[in-house]
């Protein structure tokens, strides 16, 4: 059974109801214990100052492979000013309205709750941004968003009535949230991150499901989270995203955090910002000398541009956005007004824009590659009178027909392809995507978040698939030596 110690600062006393309550010498003399369980430190001392009793039990915590709220490098940003101020800037449209008497003073938030239900949504954001079990924040609005100033606080800093509180938090905290899943038999606790919400999910519920039972076998307990459910990632040892990954959103910083705290992630965070820019992997494919088709990079919308274009490409050509995913901000042009048109359209949100040549194919290669080896391959169908995998008919997305194959029928030349791709973005899971013609393969781009759904990219090797990938996340796990 694992075990719960909260500490303290010298002579503070939470009452009979905890009687796992230590202060910090307690914990720096006695502890780690011989075959003591698996422990958790929920750490109340003051942590304000550097070097200060409260820092050094998060870092011999995490010395001693205790998970511990909060971990160092959250007490390290909280003491940053810098980073306090722009932590959180949300749009006040998305956070509903707010009473004029919730702003511009403090609210508590124990372990990410607070007693206002208008804010318990930013009171969730901010603790998953900085899990820490006692925080204040204080909200202050500007003409179109919301900023919130985040400041860590000791238990020894609360009146009588903000104990009392802090206390119903605790025993919620470590009786719902560290204590409910420790009835597994499992060895490691997995995220998932999911957003039902999605068009278009990385995976469909079905592959979920086979994960989740793929990862079981593996010693892992997994869970499929919304980001609003994910509320100390410290609580985990493994995060896969299977959501739709983007630089400015939070599945990147997500996976920044995951990482820092230790854990073993995909998409980790490098991965991710390589892949979601196309910028970055054009001028990698070039230098790599990785077989792609013809791009060039423009900066600006002018008629010396297009002059450009057209002498470099002809008509019909592409113009994408550098960020961007199952065939959206992608655009075929076919003539110059087209092309004036969509350039002015693209520049509005990106300083740079991909021109690529256009080459028609009825299909698309996707090879799956996991650590430097491909493990499924399928052929995308263009959708019925498109150009594209992908047609994005309003609020619908259609998609062509597909053939997953094995990846010993895969032609050479794009196996190869695919594996050079892979080796200019890291050692995680990708989806490469590949045009073939007369035997010469052209790489188009290298997604770190790729479709994995029941009956597609499984449908030759069925629950093998899941259980590749639940393989690699426990060889990691298990060369993480926790």
């Amino acid at each position: 059974m694992d075990k719960t110690l909260i500490v303290v600062d010298q002579d503070l006393n939470l009452g009979d109801n905890h009687p796992n309550v230590i202060d910090f010498d307690t914990y720096l003399k006695e502890y780690p214990k011989i075959n003591e369980p698996n422990t958790r430190i929920i750490n109340l001392c003051d942590t304000q100052t550097y070097l200060s009793k409260g820092y050094y039990c998060s870092l011999l915590a995490e010395a001693r492979n205790h998970k511990v709220l909060p971990s160092v490098k959250t007490i390290n940003a909280l003491r940053n000013d810098a980073l306090n101020n722009e932590m959180m800037i949300t749009s006040k449209n998305d956070l509903g309205e707010l009473a004029d008497t919730e702003l511009n003073r403090a609210h508590w938030v124990f372990f990410g709750k607070i007693d206002q239900p208008a804010l318990q949504k930013i009171a969730t954001k901010v603790f998953n941004q900085y899990q820490a079990p006692i925080l204040k924040i204080q909200l202050s609005a500007e003409t179109a968003s919301l900023s919130v100033h985040t400041e860590r606080v000791a238990y020894a800093a609360l009146d009588e009535h903000a104990r009392a509180r802090l206390l119903v938090r605790l025993d919620e905290f470590t009786n719902k949230v560290w204590r409910d899943a420790r009835k597994k038999q499992h060895r490691w606790e997995m995220a998932i991150l999911v957003n039902p919400n999605e068009s278009t999910p990385p995976s469909d519920k079905e592959a979920i499901s086979r994960f989740i039972k793929a990862a079981a076998k593996q010693g892992i307990h997994a869970q499929a989270l919304t980001i609003d459910q994910l509320q100390n990632i410290n609580f985990y040892d493994a995060l896969f995203i299977r959501e739709a990954t983007a630089i400015d959103h939070y599945t990147y910083r997500l996976a920044i955090q995951a990482e820092n705290n230790g854990l073993v992630v995909m998409d980790d965070a490098q991965s991710i910002l390589r892949c979601c820019n196309k910028v970055y992997l054009h001028d990698a494919f070039s230098y790599q000398k990785v077989p792609s088709l013809i791009t060039e990079v423009v900066n600006e919308y002018s008629a010396a541009t297009m002059d450009f274009l057209e002498q470099k490409f002809g008509y019909p050509l592409v113009l994408k956005m550098p960020e961007g995913s199952f065939s959206r901000g992608v655009f075929k042009v076919a003539n110059r007004t087209e092309l004036s048109a969509r350039l002015q359209e693209l520049f509005v949100d990106s300083a740079l824009v991909l021109a690529q040549e256009y080459l028609y194919t009825e299909y698309d290669w996707r090879i799956g590659v996991l650590n430097g080896r491909a493990i499924y391959a399928c052929r995308y169908l263009m959708a019925r009178n498109h150009w594209q995998i992908y047609n994005h008919v309003g609020t619908k997305s259609i998609s062509g027909g597909f053939d997953t194959l094995p990846t010993f029928e895969v032609p050479k030349s794009v196996l190869d392809a695919a594996l050079k791709a892979t080796q200019v973005v890291g050692k995680g899971l990708y989806g490469v995507d590949i045009k073939e013609v007369n035997h010469k393969a052209y790489v188009l781009e290298v997604n770190d978040n790729p479709s994995i759904d029941h009956k597609v990219e499984d449908a030759y090797l069925g629950d093998e698939l899941y259980m590749q990938i639940m393989a690699e996340f426990q060889r990691r796990l298990e060369a993480r030596g926790r």
